[in-house]
């Protein structure tokens, strides 16, 4: 939560609704969590965590999901952390890469990216 104005000012987060300015509460990351792991099981999106190859800290997440607009098989978001920021669009660019070599979509919105 140390990121939330980053996170907002991402590609992908038009309308900086999300995060909550005022954070989660443990209470509610763990809603969160559960709903994405809810998600995952059933094939409906797909989030992954991303870390650092070094110390394997938390500094990002990816998120696959349906897309609402028939143009789009998919939409992609991710983000890294403020203090990550040099690796906001390395990230998008990995994404982009991994989409199209490992998974079947065809139509990918990449949010802007």
């Amino acid at each position: 939560m140390s990121s939330i104005e980053h996170i907002r000012s991402t590609p992908g987060y038009p309308d900086g609704s999300w995060p909550p300015r005022s954070g989660l509460t443990l209470e509610e990351n763990l809603a969160d969590l559960r709903r994405h792991a809810d998600d995952f099981a059933r094939g409906a999106g797909y989030t992954f965590t991303v870390l650092d190859p070094d110390d394997h800290d938390v500094i990002g997440c990816v998120y696959l999901h349906p897309s609402s607009s028939e143009e789009w098989d998919v939409t992609v978001r991710s983000w890294v952390r403020a203090d990550r920021s040099d690796l906001d669009v390395p990230l998008a660019d990995a994404i982009a890469r991994w989409l199209a070599t490992d998974w079947s979509w065809e139509h990918v919105d990449r949010c802007g990216r």
